[in-house]
């Protein structure tokens, strides 16, 4: 099975917040709602020494999935190709899946009262697209590729990359695969508090606060 994510380079990422407004529109996001978010980290420490970056937030396509493990329908589910997708039409929206998901990266979709999350824009991948979110970085900080494929673009940012620039979300067994570089001189990697409870991922109406 291949292993398909998002990387960010963070180094490059200049907070236009551009993969945020590329993603509601190709995926028709109800205002107030994301599937990508990003998140400002910083100011850390004292002037003149401080040091601040932007954090991109979407689904970590986890290896073992809680959302997909808690969902009583089948509604959260893998498919043929790794990716964790949502079914709608078996969505009853008890949002089991928002409350297990360790990012609180889903969102609710209050008018079809389903929840929704990054598709990693299955629509467009599946024709030979990038993710709308990709496609739209002028930065260039954004990959999409298979993990196990070496010749994709994420393998070969990843394999560029220090391997003490390179992290990944706090992992509670579940085994985030979305990867970030950022390099010591450019910040500290700071993720631990992102975690379920904090909403600094997305914060809406239908979010289990």
């Amino acid at each position: 099975m291949a292993h398909y994510a998002i990387v960010v380079d963070l180094d490059r990422c200049i907070g236009c917040h551009g993969c945020e407004i590329a993603c509601k529109n190709e995926n028709n996001i109800a205002l107030g709602e994301y599937w990508n978010k990003v998140v400002e980290r910083g100011p850390f420490g004292e002037y003149p020494d401080l040091e601040m970056y932007f954090l991109p937030t979407m689904c970590q396509q986890c290896q073992d999935a809680p959302c997909v493990n808690v969902c009583p329908t089948g509604a959260s589910y893998r498919d043929a190709d790794g990716m964790v997708l949502v079914d709608k039409e078996k969505c009853i929206g008890c949002k089991y899946c928002m409350m297990a998901c360790p990012y609180g990266v889903r969102s609710w979709n209050k008018a079809q009262r389903v929840v929704e999350k990054c598709t990693l824009c299955n629509h467009l991948t599946s024709a030979g697209e990038l993710p709308a979110c990709v496609k739209n970085c002028c930065g260039k900080a954004r990959f999409y590729g298979d993990l196990d494929d070496p010749n994709s673009d994420v393998s070969k940012e990843l394999a560029a990359a220090a391997p003490d620039a390179i992290h990944y979300m706090p992992d509670a067994g579940n085994g985030p695969l979305s990867a970030y570089i950022l390099s010591p001189k450019f910040g500290e990697w700071r993720a631990d508090d992102l975690t379920q409870t904090t909403n600094l991922y997305v914060t809406t109406e239908g979010s289990v606060d």
